[in-house]
């Protein structure tokens, strides 16, 4: 399987602007750029498409930026490969062109159907709130704060 740059770099920045725009704040794109290191024309490429994909809304003027339109645990994984890319968790074969019998038929049933389903289970299960976590846990950052007297 392929992922293009634009599919990983949009999971990574709508991570980014879930992580940055906590409690209403605005993420502006010159401070995503900057952490993720991606160049701003690029960025507003991705940004255009998850505008699109309903994922963020933006803001216009001197304090303008972006924030998550809905919360991370009600962003699945599956939607944000779809809107970015269509093609990732589409079937690998078209039923028109299955073969009818033999080898390639049993390889398309047996392994790339399932493993096509797998794919879609598992995105359609993972959200964008799951991502944060496991970066959270595994950069020793958190939002429990623990005070020493």
């Amino acid at each position: 399987m392929k992922i293009t740059t634009k599919v990983e770099l949009g999971i990574v920045v709508l991570t980014d602007i879930a992580l940055y725009s906590e409690d209403g704040k605005i993420v502006r794109s010159s401070e995503i750029a900057d952490r993720q290191n991606i160049s701003h024309k690029y960025l507003e490429q991705i940004l255009l498409g998850l505008r699109q994909g309903k994922f963020v809304k933006g803001q216009k003027g001197i304090h303008g930026g972006y924030q998550l339109s809905r919360p991370a645990d009600r962003i699945f994984l599956s939607d944000i490969l779809n809107a970015l890319d269509n093609n990732i968790l589409a079937n690998t074969y078209d039923a028109d062109e299955q073969p009818v019998g033999g080898i390639r038929s049993s390889v398309n049933n047996c392994l790339w159907s399932n493993l096509n389903s797998y794919m879609r289970r598992f995105t359609e299960q993972m959200t964008l709130a799951d991502l944060i976590k496991d970066y959270m846990d595994s950069s020793g950052k958190s939002k429990d704060y623990m005070y020493y007297i």
